[in-house]
């Protein structure tokens, strides 16, 4: 039998692992955060060097920590996050074991789960939230003629500066802030066309004098449910001084819809003409990082995850952390993860405490993402 006193297991040691973390232990339960990297940062100091949060420190936190450091209308970089999630991870009272890579979850006789990592432990647990994120798993479109093309090809969780790529000629494929964030930076020292399937979307990112994540705070519409957003945003769309759209409407940035095919040297746009290019960025989004779950049977054929709100509806105290809109449009960023960490844990600790009611929480219509 489980009880509510065996561990609550989180897979990922970044900020959802973290904020689950933070979230289990105000329920009175304990968590063992097992995180593969070398320190429970997450996936943080891998991305590229210049990264820039679109959202101020100010709403850039997690529960119980002010993100500090200044001035809280600034824009973290890259580097601040890694810091503030050290700090973070340093002030809970967890036990946060790392460079340790879950294998496989599989359900224990009796309740609860064996959690088996990569080094042959075995590790008993009452529940799991699988908090693992997706930049372990890019995602690349396919595309015809790409297995073909033999220049350099990348995604943006696999690029790091704009040096290596002075004076080439280079696609950014996308239409996201990661996209146009890469493909400006390359600009002055590169020829970068920006291929995306519909015009950009530029959203300000200040208005009337104050930054848009204010606005979204004050009206509460960083909570709407995923229902209500996939009605309201149909493609992704960048926030902007002016900076970026100035860029292609000045000729520095080149935007052309998708190309509609590779070449073994280059590309082939809607208008039939033929280019040649040295690399592709693909800004192209990620999918959740899940392979451990596929012996469990909690994932659809697509590797995706079937859950109301990150509550898993095929496992009882099987729950999902840091999934893009999981509850809402914050629900895998630092400003809004903890809200969902809350409701999961809340949900978990009910169902432990009650000798199980998962089913009645799961009666929505499950999500597959």
């Amino acid at each position: 039998m489980t009880t509510s006193g065996e561990s609550v297991i989180i897979v990922g040691g970044g900020q959802s692992g973290l904020a689950a973390a933070h979230a289990v232990l105000a329920a009175g339960l304990r968590p063992v955060v097992l995180e593969a990297g070398a320190e429970p940062v997450g996936s943080w100091p891998d991305y590229y060097d210049s990264l820039t949060l679109f959202s101020p420190a100010r709403f850039s936190a997690l529960p119980g920590l002010a993100f500090g450091g200044g001035d809280p209308e600034r824009y973290p970089r890259r580097d601040e996050v890694v810091a503030y999630l050290r700090r973070y991870a340093s002030g809970i009272d967890a036990d946060i074991r790392t460079g340790v890579r879950v294998a496989a979850v599989r359900q224990r006789p009796g309740g609860g789960y064996l959690v088996h990592t990569d080094s042959g432990d075995e590790i008993a647990a009452a529940g799991v939230i699988a908090a693992s994120g997706s930049f372990g798993n890019p995602h690349l479109p396919a595309l015809p003629g790409l297995g073909d093309y033999t220049g350099e090809v990348r995604h943006v969780a696999q690029y790091r500066r704009p040096e290596t790529y002075a004076g080439k000629r280079v696609i950014v494929v996308g239409a996201g802030n990661s996209a146009i964030q890469v493909a400006h930076e390359l600009a002055p020292i590169a020829r970068v066309t920006l291929a995306t399937r519909a015009p950009i979307q530029f959203v300000p990112q200040r208005i009337r004098g104050r930054d848009l994540h204010h606005w979204l705070h004050a009206t509460r519409a960083d909570r709407l449910p995923r229902a209500v957003l996939t009605r309201l945003i149909r493609h992704a769309a960048v926030l902007d001084t002016g900076v970026y759209r100035d860029a292609i409407m000045g000729g520095l940035l080149t935007r052309r819809d998708m190309v509609t095919a590779f070449t073994p040297d280059g590309v082939r746009w809607p208008d039939g003409a033929s280019e040649p290019i040295d690399a592709v960025i693909f800004a192209t989004g990620y999918r959740p990082n899940l392979g451990y779950l596929a012996a469990l049977g909690a994932l659809t054929p697509a590797g995706m995850p079937e859950h109301v709100g990150g509550v898993s509806t095929t496992h009882p105290a099987l729950a999902y952390l840091g999934l893009e809109f999981q509850r809402s449009f914050s629900s895998n960023t630092l400003r809004g993860v903890g809200r969902d960490a809350t409701h999961i844990v809340r949900a978990l600790a009910e169902h432990l405490r009650s000798g199980g009611r998962w089913a009645q929480l799961t009666r929505r219509r499950p999500v597959r993402r």
